[in-house]
């Protein structure tokens, strides 16, 4: 009787036995499914979020499960510009000497700019204070600050030294070039298409060049500026802002500019 019961004991406990490895197999199954959901699915926050769950569930943060997303929240940016952004984050976190260089570079690049412009609001003062806004005007460039004369304000048709009644506004000039610390400057002159020959220049070129020449000069003339921060070109007819097919648009290219560089 005893043996019976103990029997009968044993069929039931193996019986039930089944239960456990069934219940593992139906949870694997269903997060077989999850997963295979959450690839389907665009969005890469949530599946990484399920991943990370099914990871701590079933391989303690471990194994195959265990994936990392590189796209921030709420990024939808190209993956090629994620991968940039990634990549210069990276380079910035290796050398942090570099990324302070960089930072100190476009720091002095934006100084840069904000004394040119300070500059040119100089200039146009001096040009509004002396009526000269038909002969001389200024922009700022990427080259930097360019300050163009007419070539009626210093200069005769055909001539390259200063006029004797200019010679008060060229010096007032090199007043406005007077800075601290200085700049390269670059003096330039230019001419029209119209053929010249004469005893002193047998081609526009070289009346530009000495027309830059004995401008840069008269302005060196200042004992507040250096040489060494100076330099001049002559581009003949080569360089022409206008037409020159009317005499407005070769009057406009006849001109010397002033280009005040950048320090950076």
């Amino acid at each position: 009787m005893s043996k019976r019961r103990k029997k009968k004991h044993e069929e039931e406990e193996m019986s039930e036995a089944w239960l456990l490895p069934y219940s593992d197999l139906l949870t694997l199954i269903l997060a077989l499914f999850i997963v295979l959901f959450a690839m389907s699915s665009v969005d890469a926050q949530k599946f990484q979020l399920l991943s990370k769950a099914f990871n701590e569930m079933f391989t303690g943060e471990t194994g195959l499960l265990n994936y990392q997303t590189t796209i921030p929240q709420g990024s939808s940016d190209a993956p090629d510009v994620r991968k940039k952004d990634l990549q210069k984050n990276q380079y910035m976190a290796e050398d942090p000497q570099k990324l302070k260089q960089e930072q100190e570079k476009q720091k002095a690049m934006q100084e840069d700019q904000k004394e040119l412009k300070e500059l040119q609001v100089k200039v146009n003062q001096y040009i509004t204070a002396n009526q000269l806004a038909n002969k001389l005007q200024t922009s700022l460039t990427s080259e930097g600050l360019l300050v163009t004369i007419r070539d009626n304000v210093l200069f005769d048709s055909g001539s390259a030294e200063v006029r004797s009644i200019d010679l008060k506004t060229a010096g007032e000039i090199s007043n406005l070039l007077v800075m601290n610390p200085p700049r390269n400057i670059i003096i330039s002159g230019h001419t029209d298409n119209v053929p010249i020959r004469n005893s002193k220049f047998e081609s526009n070129w070289e009346l530009s060049v000495m027309r830059a020449v004995n401008f840069m000069k008269i302005v060196l003339h200042n004992d507040k500026l250096d040489p060494r921060w100076f330099s001049a070109k002559g581009f003949g007819e080569y360089q022409p802002v206008a037409s020159n097919d009317t005499p407005e648009g070769r009057a406009k290219n006849r001109r010397v500019e002033i280009l005040i560089l950048p320090r950076t």
